[in-house]
């Protein structure tokens, strides 16, 4: 593909009114949502559960471009018809998770590097035979007493320039995720440091490998205080934390920006991603980028737990997926409101918070 081409596609996927649906789980990760409803752990199982995600009426009209991981990008629904088919006759373009996980960083204990460079420059090609236009990559940096150390922070931003270096050769666009993970009890702003300081090293090496900024999406964390600190904020303080993180760090050029929701409850992300667009002067007349979503649990776990691995609910499945889809589409427009959780379905079935989306919001 050509630069022209890169640009083109990184744009259409934070288009007007459409973020991204991260379906990208790795096989255990997926088995162990399943085992937290009682659905078996079986490959029969997963591809039904994505053939609803994919097979979701509408969704094209809010979801621009799915992630998905190496089992679903090769599998077939019950039709015998690709999942990649499925999602480009939605309008929906597929893109891949290349990054083989997290592991132990040497000679420093508690923080982790991603791996996957060896090799990938084949399977960028494979995957490209196979339909994806774009890739994923997703570096995790820890926050705790005396870390991140610098060389946590230095090795994932060269990892991800690398991978990014290779996608742009293979003609996929290179989605960029930094991850600050939430875990922990530190404030909004020492988050607020350590991810300006993570994007700084990321933007610098990017500039190293001479990748192609208007190919590129950005996914970043929001700046959050820690899960377990005494101190949490509004909405509007978390917007206003992280675009001051994002203009001061995150160069112009970049084709948008489309947040991770890392844990955070469905509704809460909607609103927090609704304050920035909000702050941005929708349509962003104040930031050079796009806001869009990239979420996976924040759109998928009210329609995983109606599921439940029976067909009977994939109706009701389908239609809340739909429900969180259309409440961050709102959010793109700074027009969420959590009035719209509690809206019900058209066959009378509440398409709202479930049991575990409801954190830090209240029945009117």
């Amino acid at each position: 593909m050509s630069r022209r081409g890169l640009t083109a596609t990184a744009h259409a996927l934070v288009a007007e009114g459409r973020g991204l649906l991260a379906m990208d789980e790795s096989t255990p990760t997926c088995n162990k949502r399943f085992a937290v409803v009682d659905i078996p752990q079986t490959v029969d199982a997963r591809r039904a559960y994505r053939e609803l995600l994919v097979t979701t009426p509408g969704l094209g009209d809010c979801i621009s471009g799915a992630i998905l991981y190496d089992e679903t990008i090769r599998q077939q629904d019950s039709h015998g018809v690709l999942m990649v088919e499925r999602l480009v006759a939605a309008g929906i373009i597929p893109g891949i998770k290349v990054d083989l996980g997290a592991k132990p960083l040497a000679l420093h204990p508690g923080e982790t590097v991603t791996e996957g460079l060896d090799g990938l420059r084949d399977r960028l090609k494979d995957y490209a035979l196979l339909g994806a236009r774009f890739a994923k990559w997703r570096g995790v940096i820890g926050i705790g007493q005396g870390f991140p150390s610098l060389a946590c922070i230095k090795a994932n931003a060269q990892a991800l320039a690398r991978y990014a270096a290779l996608c742009q050769e293979a003609g996929l666009v290179p989605i960029v995720e930094p991850e600050v993970l939430m875990t922990g009890n530190h404030t909004l702003e020492r988050c607020q440091i350590v991810t300006g300081d993570v994007l700084a090293a990321v933007f610098d090496e990017l500039a190293t490998q001479g990748v192609a900024l208007d190919g590129l999406i950005l996914k970043p964390n929001m700046v959050l205080p820690g899960l377990t600190s005494t101190v949490q904020v509004s909405a509007d303080a978390v917007a206003t934390a992280t675009i001051a993180c994002l203009l001061q760090h995150v160069p112009a050029e970049v084709a948008g920006i489309a947040f991770l929701s890392g844990g955070q409850s469905g509704e809460l992300a909607s609103a927090r991603l609704n304050a920035m667009n909000i702050q941005a002067g929708y349509p962003r007349r104040d930031l050079p980028w796009p806001l869009v979503f990239s979420f996976a649990r924040a759109i998928q776990q009210p329609a995983l737990e109606i599921w439940r691995g029976d067909d009977a609910n994939r109706h009701d499945a389908q239609e809340a997926l739909q429900h969180r889809a259309l409440c961050n589409q709102a959010a793109l427009r700074g027009d969420y409101d959590a009035l719209m959780e509690w809206q019900v379905g058209l066959n009378g079935v509440p398409v709202g918070p479930t049991s575990t989306m409801t954190a830090g919001l209240s029945s009117p």
